[in-house]
């Protein structure tokens, strides 16, 4: 495409379905689905022309004229801003109750219960296949739940869709970019699609570019940005309609190490905003320094909510410990050692390799203490001896019970 669709402003009449078709671009190009049961219009592919796109609205908004007047109908005000949220002190931003998807025998969602406050960071985190993607269609009104509830600010997420969407801002892993587009072009056009006056979106794009860092990006072309710049624009698009609730997946996902640290940097300014984010990643560690609370979920269900720390001690019920020794000929000696003066329940686990061993248990300082001052005794070459914190990724994995399937993993390749 070689001409950018005019920047011309949207009438302030310009009807719902006008705006459904608009606002439901962004959760459309990363699902490439169609609404579950819904009665919305489909918006365009990320890969379709500029053009195309533009004159899909605008064709909306002429065949939608005829329903001007209907008692559903919201006004746009004049820089589009999400409604206000109708939550009182006490009440959730985000919030599930028992919610359920099933999709004829296949249970993809059960039963799930999370809340979430303002300005509170979620780390939504789980294998592929686990219900991340049913959530978050719930969430943005692309899908209707089977039983159960689900609201932003109040808003219903299946009676209140058009409210959803104004609401919320989705910015999906994968993300369309359309040719021979300039960033702020590229801003302007979604700008319009968000029905925000032609007079009011220089100061919007303005605002949301100095917010994500893309302001030197103004007249750079959008292919030719890297991955990490192309985030960040994929936030700034996000921002302009100034969402109450954000939803980013895997923001951080193929970022060298400089540019994880800005994204990090960004999320955690939208949080001191006043943003609420739900954030999945695959990047268990970057993760855990950023969010305030952890939502962990295997086959449909939840299986661990709350606070990092929470987590912690749900799933560290048994001491991990580490000990390296400076001669990998003691592993086995010191393996046996620990097996012989531990209680039943811990588990040993040397590696010659890398010269340690590794074991669980319930003893207390003291016990450790004597522990160590036999295997010294005993002539053990020891260098370190210490208590392995436990972090996010093991929780993750001792939460899903994929720890096991890892060490099996690890072991085969170790025999061959």
């Amino acid at each position: 495409m070689t001409d950018t669709p005019e920047n011309k402003e949207i009438d302030d009449e310009t009807t719902d379905d006008a705006e459904e078709s608009a606002v439901t671009t962004d959760a459309d190009e990363a699902t490439a689905t169609k609404t579950d049961e819904s009665d919305e219009s489909d918006a365009p592919d990320a890969d379709d022309d500029a053009s195309t796109a533009a004159a899909t609205v605008d064709d909306a908004d002429t065949e939608a004229s005829d329903d001007v007047g209907d008692e559903d109908d919201i006004e746009t005000p004049a820089a589009a801003p999400a409604p206000a949220a109708s939550t009182s002190s006490g009440e959730h931003v985000v919030y599930a109750e028992n919610l359920t998807k099933q999709y004829g025998d296949f249970t993809a969602l059960d039963s799930l219960n999370l809340s979430l406050e303002k300005g509170q960071i979620l780390g939504f985190i789980g294998p592929n296949g686990a219900g991340k993607t049913t959530t978050i269609k719930i969430l943005v009104g692309l899908a209707r739940p089977t039983s159960g509830k689900a609201s932003i600010a109040g808003h219903d997420c299946t009676r209140d869709v058009k409210q959803i969407k104004r609401l919320v801002g989705y910015m999906p892993d994968v993300f369309g970019a359309y040719d021979n587009m300039r960033v702020h072009e590229y801003l302007d056009f979604f700008g319009a699609a968000f029905k925000i006056p032609q007079r009011d979106r220089a100061k919007r794009i303005g605002e949301v570019m100095d917010i994500t860092g893309t302001a030197y990006m103004h007249d750079l072309y959008v292919e030719a940005l890297s991955h990490g710049m192309k985030q960040r624009v994929g936030i700034a698009r996000t921002l302009l309609h100034d969402p109450t609730v954000l939803i980013l997946d895997e923001p951080a996902n193929g970022l060298d190490p400089a540019a994880r640290i800005d994204m990090r940097q960004i999320l955690l300014r939208l949080a001191e905003m006043g943003k609420t984010l739900i954030v999945t990643s695959h990047i268990l560690p970057e993760l855990s320094r950023i969010c305030d609370v952890v939502a962990i979920i295997t086959n449909g269900k939840l299986r661990a909510f709350g606070t990092l720390d929470q987590i912690m001690q749900q799933v560290r019920r048994l001491r991990m410990m580490q000990v390296t020794l400076s001669d990998r000929e003691h592993v086995l000696q010191l393996s046996n050692y620990l097996k012989a003066n531990l209680s039943a329940d811990s588990e040993v686990t040397p590696s010659e390799t890398e010269a340690e061993v590794r074991f669980s248990t319930v003893a207390d300082d003291k016990r450790l203490t004597e522990l160590l001052t036999g295997a010294i005794r005993d002539g053990l070459s020891i260098a370190q001896f210490r208590e392995v914190e436990t972090d996010l990724e093991d929780a993750f994995l001792e939460v899903t019970g994929l720890r096991e399937k890892v060490t099996e993993r690890a072991d085969g390749r170790a025999v061959n």
